[in-house]
């Protein structure tokens, strides 16, 4: 067993374990009977809103790859995007971990050329990325200006995000600006990463990947403006979803309530654990009862959102099968 594999198991053990010691005397049937509660147009509107959030990033994605004059149907970047999703949720952290096999697949499967792939996906990386601390940020902010809230404090998690925050776009500019000078610099930071079999032939590319950054910047800044209106717009669905689970567990918050939970699950997932798997659950458990509710009124929230990530993961996995059973492009071979 290598050393990679070792730490991503036992990351997993130790995200069971969590899960386990925070559900262990919750009374699971009553999570089972709350799902059967919801009527046909309960589910309907929760599918139809996970299925516009998948929609609205992939068509981010798509934006900023015809924007570096490449062209992958939208059917086929979906297929990526769940694949690759389905691998960042299983390895440590269920934000990151996919990123070098979609690149891979649009390589090899869509023949789109290697510098744009790694580009396309590094600046939707860096919108969501962005976005997400811009939002965090706001939250973290109104729960510290909310005398309701102090109960926790707040100070520390404003100062990092809002660091996290400024050193993104600041990365961003001097990138626009010194395209090659930072490029070398991070060269070492990410040698292990280019060191992928199967995209070791990055090096070999990077003159190209600058060009293409450079041109995108001096022709195609609105396309970059869209693709941030289309995270913010994202970000609005991510959280009326959240409204909506709230609503079906019969949890009524206001807005500092409902900010606590959303900050809590957020920062939860971005912890280095398999799918957040244990630290979610102990999010929502602290949260909800930070806000004066029972224990056992989270646990239909709980189940809503393990269910829709094993319906992402049940979605993920065909795509993957279907992405290893495609032949490859023409144009990749």
């Amino acid at each position: 067993m290598t050393r990679a594999n070792a730490i991503t198991l036992l990351l997993w053990l130790s995200a069971i374990a969590l899960a386990t010691w925070v559900l262990k005397d919750l009374p699971l049937d009553a999570m089972r009977q709350g799902l059967m509660q919801l009527s046909a147009s309960q589910w309907s509107l929760w599918l139809t809103l996970n299925v516009l959030v998948m929609a609205l990033s992939t068509l981010r994605w798509h934006a900023l790859i015809a924007a570096l004059q490449g062209s992958v149907s939208f059917l086929a970047l979906t297929l990526i995007r769940l694949a690759g999703q389905t691998i960042s949720f299983v390895t440590p952290g269920p934000q990151f971990g996919g990123e070098p096999m979609q690149i891979y697949w649009l390589y090899k499967r869509q023949g789109l050329a290697l510098p744009k792939a790694v580009l396309s996906l590094g600046l939707d990386r860096f919108l969501e990325l962005w976005v997400n601390f811009a939002i965090l940020l706001v939250g973290a902010l109104l729960l510290l200006l909310s005398p309701r809230m102090a109960f926790a404090d707040w100070n520390q998690v404003v100062l990092i995000l809002m660091l996290l925050l400024l050193s993104v776009p600041i990365l961003f500019f001097a990138m626009a600006r010194r395209p090659q000078w930072i490029t070398r610099r991070l060269q070492p930071l990410v040698t292990r990463w280019l060191s992928h079999p199967r995209l070791a032939a990055l090096r070999s590319h990077q003159d190209a990947l600058e060009e293409d950054f450079k041109e995108l910047l001096r022709h195609r800044k609105r396309v970059l403006v869209q693709a941030l209106g289309l995270s913010i717009f994202n970000w609005a669905v991510i959280l009326a979803e959240l409204w909506l689970l709230l609503l079906f567990a019969q949890i009524s918050v206001d807005l500092q309530g409902f900010t606590l939970i959303a900050i809590s699950i957020r920062l939860a997932m971005l912890l280095p654990l398999p799918g957040g798997i244990g630290t979610i659950e102990a999010a929502l458990l602290w949260s909800i009862q930070m806000l004066g509710y029972e224990l056992s009124d989270a646990l239909a929230l709980i189940a809503l959102m393990r269910l829709r990530d094993c319906l992402i993961l049940l979605a993920g996995a065909a795509s993957l099968a279907a992405l290893r059973t495609k032949r490859m492009s023409p144009e990749a071979t």
